[in-house]
């Protein structure tokens, strides 16, 4: 039924050439919007229940296709993802505070070295 031709395009290729041109027009964040008001409307009229059974119905249906070490695998990438992120986190943190220990150092002393006022002074 979804193939059915009518004007010579199918329903599926008309539905696609309505998305691209609300797309076009609206931009991304009035997908993002009207997701969200269908994911809450969904949760008041369904509850959170809901998703937990379709969630749980999703990983059943990934477990038996991909098996699960496939579970073991995605678990794997993203704890070395997670440490990453704290490895990154640390170094930012570690170049701030040398930047501000930097910018700390020459706070309330005089400038030394260089030309000052008295240079030169007492060699004539």
């Amino acid at each position: 039924m979804a193939d059915e031709k009518k004007g010579g395009m199918t329903v599926a290729e008309a539905g696609r050439k309505g998305g691209v041109k609300v797309a076009r027009e609206r931009g991304r964040a009035f997908y993002e919007q009207i997701g969200k008001k269908g994911g809450e409307t969904v949760k008041a009229e369904r509850g959170h229940e809901f998703y937990e059974k379709i969630g749980k119905k999703g990983g059943e249906s990934v477990r038996a296709s991909r098996g699960p070490e496939f579970y073991s695998q995605i678990g794997h990438k993203g704890g070395q993802k997670v440490r990453e992120l704290i490895e990154q986190g640390k170094r930012l943190g570690r170049a701030a505070r040398g930047a501000q220990a930097e910018e700390n150092e020459g706070e309330g002393r005089a400038p030394s070295g260089g030309a000052g006022m008295n240079s030169g002074r007492g060699s004539e």
